[in-house]
């Protein structure tokens, strides 16, 4: 049986959007009006009927927050990845069904904000561009940066170049001419007053904007971001920790190469978790007592200084124990 927190929907249509990359389009099974989200919104889809047992990934919406019937999403196919993109590419077609969560929104617009610059790499295009369309309707003022290895992987182009926002639009190639290129040091070397900063794409693309922005004194409240994947490899020096049950008592041990996650569900103890990378916030568990090692891209840096919660599908513990709200 379905949580009752689940959706139920269907593939509408398929469409290839880019090299590599195709765009879903869900409806409800029951042809009533979906939740409604805003832009900046995600869903998890879980694919555990199509692919290996547990299986979820999270997709950005890319269509209009104003419609009801249906939800958009954009998914590449990264033959890297962790099965889910191969999964949607290759498993779901048209008519099949899947099971989504209502969408959340952990990457809102700051309507407040006198002006907005919005930076998208690859497929980090899809949350950006509902956003685009969205302060395009209000008339708020913006641009747009779309950096792409070529056209030919570009998604949504036509409906971009289409778009009322084109004029503030700039598409950058990296087999484009050299003075179309992103610049991103300079971009964001003078970081205009009242100006927001949202950023998604690869990790790289986004490290390398996120280190642009603070090198060049950007005020943090005003950098807004969504990772999707993350490298949550061992690293060396990694060493072995307690976790203990606040309500129970019970001390569990965290060996050097398992998760915290893995260790507390060897014992038994389910945290609900999506990602396992640390950029959902499914798992986010609250910290009683000790300091955690924190490893994740889903807290503001913020957050992780206040060291009252961590994400234990990556992140590990500085202290010899860390004491969970569970």
């Amino acid at each position: 049986m379905n949580a009752p927190s689940m959706l139920r929907v269907r593939v509408t249509r398929k469409t290839v959007e880019a090299q590599d990359i195709c765009s879903f389009e869900l409806a409800n099974v029951d042809g009533t009006p979906l939740p409604s989200f805003s832009a900046g919104s995600h869903i998890d889809v879980h694919l555990d009927a199509h692919g290996p047992g547990g299986l979820t990934r999270q997709y950005s919406l890319c269509n209009d927050p104003a419609e009801s019937h249906r939800y958009l999403i954009g998914v590449l196919r990264d033959a890297a990845s962790r099965g889910g993109s191969i999964v949607m590419h290759d498993r779901v077609h048209v008519g099949s069904e899947l099971q989504i969560s209502p969408p959340k929104n952990h990457f809102a617009l700051a309507h407040h904000a006198a002006h907005h610059l919005l930076l998208a790499g690859g497929i980090g295009i899809t949350p950006i561009l509902c956003m685009a369309e969205r302060l395009s309707a209000i008339g708020a003022p913006f641009e747009l940066h779309y950096a792409t290895r070529s056209p030919a992987r570009t998604a949504f182009l036509e409906r971009i170049r289409g778009a009322a926002f084109a004029p503030q639009t700039s598409f950058h190639f990296d087999d484009g001419a050299a003075a179309q290129q992103l610049d991103i040091a300079a971009l964001l070397a003078r970081p205009p007053g009242g100006t927001h900063l949202y950023v998604c794409g690869p990790s790289g693309f986004m490290d390398a904007v996120l280190a642009a922005s603070r090198a060049a004194g950007w005020d943090e409240g005003h950098i807004h971001y969504e990772f999707f994947n993350a490298d949550v490899q061992p690293r060396a020096g990694d060493g072995a920790f307690e976790v203990q049950l606040a309500s129970s008592g019970r001390v569990i041990a965290v060996a050097a190469d398992r998760s915290v996650l893995a260790a507390l569900a060897d014992a038994g103890v389910v945290v609900p978790s999506s990602c396992e990378q640390g950029v959902c916030g499914t798992c986010l568990t609250r910290v009683i007592e000790g300091t955690p090692d924190h490893r994740d891209q889903y807290l503001m840096p913020d957050e992780q200084a206040a060291n009252d919660q961590f994400l234990p599908c990556c992140s590990r513990a500085k202290s010899a124990r860390l004491v969970l709200d569970l």
